[in-house]
């Protein structure tokens, strides 16, 4: 609830600790709701004055700065952003469909970099994309639509043929659906994707990748072109976390992604070819009758 006005404040001023049309300030400090899925909280970055990181139930979901939404605080999200940029020549709009919304780091990303692009956003936390609307909202200017919705249900309604650029970043808590980790599901994505556009997955795994071997070679059985990318460590299972799915018909820019990632300050990978369905070893395509959830991450994996 915001304070009443204090003597000499005029109409115009906002109340510390009520956000404003430009959106949060850290001088209101962290804030915790309840959302349909969990705990949201908002907690302020301490290196950039309008940045905020999102965490689920104390899992880290995404990280926005308001002042600058080409910034990508996570390492995931930096090698998405690459894939965004490599989606066309610099500047072009595209059409987007994300599925999965979190705080909506990357369609901010695709409005700051690609303007005029239209995008259209599956987040079934309706609540949650409430909160970071009041809390982080969006420009104005920005073409970027959200339902409220299940990601595989948008994506089976989706128009074929329509998208450049389909970023399947799902999580229910930390933990990749079963549902939207399938055959079934990829050959959905490739349905509404553009001719040369891209399937680009996000997904968590550790140990023995035994999650990240099947939904490699899920993306396999359905596409020609399929790369990795990954932090070496993370490849051999020595800590939990993110690896990056490209899938398209057409050839994947690999020598510019690799350039690129190379050039990151977290270490990383791009496998293909050979060695991604050496990657595989021998794991089967996934599909709606033996699919399960990404595996829960380990205690402390976030810390």
């Amino acid at each position: 609830m915001g304070r009443s006005n204090r003597a000499g404040r005029t109409r115009a001023e906002t109340p510390p600790d009520t956000t404003g049309a430009e959106g949060r300030s850290h001088r209101q400090g962290p804030l915790t709701a309840q959302v349909d899925s969990g705990t949201a909280e908002l907690l302020p970055d301490r290196d950039r004055p309008r940045a905020w990181q999102l965490l689920l139930d104390g899992a880290p979901q995404s990280m926005v700065d308001l002042a600058d939404p080409t910034h990508l605080g996570f390492e995931y999200q930096r090698r998405i952003g690459h894939l965004i940029d490599l989606a066309a020549p610099p500047g072009r709009p595209i059409t987007a469909l994300h599925l999965g919304g979190g705080a909506l780091t990357l369609p901010r990303y695709v409005a700051a970099t690609r303007p005029r692009s239209r995008q259209q956003v599956a987040e079934i936390d309706t609540a949650l994309t409430e909160l970071v609307r009041a809390e982080l909202p969006l420009d104005r200017g920005w073409q970027i639509r959200v339902r409220g919705a299940d990601a595989r249900a948008v994506l089976e309604r989706a128009p074929e043929g329509a998208a450049d650029l389909v970023i399947a970043d799902v999580f229910s808590g930390a933990r990749v659906p079963a549902h939207c980790a399938t055959v079934e599901f990829a050959t959905l994505a490739a349905r509404a994707l553009a001719p040369g556009g891209r399937l680009v997955v996000n997904i968590t795994d550790g140990s023995s990748l035994a999650f990240a071997r099947a939904q490699t070679a899920t993306l396999l059985a359905v596409f020609p072109e399929v790369c990795l990318v990954a932090d070496p460590a993370v490849l051999r299972g020595r800590r939990f976390g993110n690896l990056i799915l490209a899938a398209g018909a057409a050839p994947l820019p690999l020598e510019e992604l690799g350039r690129r990632v190379a050039s990151d300050a977290a270490l990383g990978r791009v496998e293909h070819g050979r060695a991604l369905t050496d990657f595989t070893a021998g794991a089967a395509p996934v599909t709606d009758t033996s699919a399960v959830p990404s595996p829960a991450p380990p205690p402390g994996a976030f810390r």
